[in-house]
C-alpha cells in the first residue's frame, strides 16, 4: 500500500504536483512519493520555498507562482500534466492575510464566496482544479510513517496525569470545534494557554511566564477536519518551544498529527526528558 490516505482509484503512474511553501513537510512528502515510484513536480510559492528543495527537481518540472495567482496555478497544472496535487509547507501568515494580491481568476472566485476563510478559499481552489481534471489529495498522503501513533512514543506515560489528559483533550477539541486553535496547555484542571492566531510555538513559549504544575500540551483537530488544506504538525521547533515554555508532557491525536522527522524528533525529546503519547478518541 502506497498510503492509507490516497483514494481507492489512485493511479501511481500519474503526475503528482506539490503546491509548496517552506519547511520540512514538502521534502519528506516528495522523498516518500519518489521512493514509491510516483512522478513528482513542483509549483513553488514565490518567496516561500527553499532553493535547495527546488534544486531536487528537474528545472522543467518546476513552476514558480505568486500568492493569489490562481489562473497561473491552474495553467501550471495543465502544463505539468498533473492528475493530482497536494498543498504542503508553510506560508507566512502575514503574507496570506496581508500580502495576497489576487489575479482576475482569483478575484472572481473570491467575489462569489459569502464567507472568506482558509476553508472556503482553498476549497474553491480545489473545485477549480477539479474542473480541469486535477484532484487535490489529503496532505497526509505518503506521510504515514510520520504520523503520531497510539501509546507512549517516548518517555514515561506515568508522567502524564490521567485527569489532565482527559481534561486537556476535552478542552482542545472544543477550542478546535470553535475554530480558535488546535492546541492547548493544561495544568491539572486549569487551562494554562490556548492556541489562537499566534500559532503553536508562541503559545508554548508564553507559558514560561505562567505559573503551572506538571503542564500538558494537547494537540488535536476539529470535527470534520479537511486534511487537504491543513495537517497539524509537531517538529524540532515545537520541542524548542516546549523547552522554553517549561512543558515536559505532550499528547498528540493519532493519525491526525504529523511528527516531522519523527525519528529525529523522538530522539531529541528523549534527550530533553519530554514525554510524548499518542491518543485515540
Amino acid at each position: 500500500m502506497l498510503s492509507r490516505f490516497l483514494p481507492d482509484d489512485y493511479d501511481p503512474s500519474a503526475e503528482l504536483t506539490l503546491l509548496s511553501g517552506k519547511g520540512t513537510y514538502p521534502r519528506i512528502l516528495a522523498d516518500n512519493a519518489r521512493k514509491a515510484g510516483v512522478p513528482v513536480s513542483l509549483i513553488a510559492i514565490e518567496g516561500e520555498v527553499d532553493d535547495d528543495f527546488v534544486a531536487t527537481f528537474p528545472p522543467e518540472r518546476v513552476i514558480t507562482i505568486k500568492l493569489g495567482q490562481l489562473g497561473k496555478f491552474l495553467n501550471s497544472l495543465k502544463k505539468l500534466g498533473s492528475r493530482y496535487f497536494v498543498m504542503c509547507g508553510q506560508v507566512a501568515p502575514k503574507r496570506l492575510f496581508g500580502g495576497l494580491v489576487p489575479d482576475l481568476k482569483a478575484a472572481l472566485i473570491l467575489a462569489r464566496l459569502k464567507e472568506r476563510n482558509a476553508h472556503t478559499i482553498f476549497g474553491a481552489v480545489a473545485d477549480e482544479a477539479a474542473k480541469i481534471g486535477v484532484r487535490q489529495l489529503d496532505a497526509r498522503a505518503f506521510m504515514d510513517d510520520q504520523l503520531a501513533t497510539e501509546g507512549t512514543l517516548v518517555g514515561k506515560a506515568k508522567h502524564i496525569d490521567d485527569f489532565a489528559l482527559e481534561y486537556g483533550i476535552r478542552i482542545a477539541k472544543e477550542c478546535a470545534r470553535l475554530d480558535i486553535g488546535q492546541g492547548v496547555v493544561v495544568s491539572g484542571g486549569t487551562v494554562t494557554a490556548v492556541e489562537a492566531y499566534e500559532g503553536t510555538d508562541k503559545m508554548l513559549r508564553r507559558c514560561a511566564d505562567i505559573p503551572k504544575k506538571n503542564p500538558l500540551f494537547v494537540k488535536t483537530v476539529k470535527p470534520g477536519h479537511d486534511y487537504r488544506f491543513d495537517v497539524p504538525c509537531f517538529g524540532m521547533r515545537t520541542l524548542e518551544s516546549l523547552e522554553m515554555g517549561g512543558i515536559k508532557n505532550v499528547a498528540l491525536q493519532t493519525d491526525n498529527v504529523v511528527i516531522l522527522e519523527k525519528e529525529k524528533v523522538l530522539a531529541e525529546a528523549a534527550r530533553l526528558g519530554i514525554t510524548i503519547v499518542g491518543y485515540t478518541l
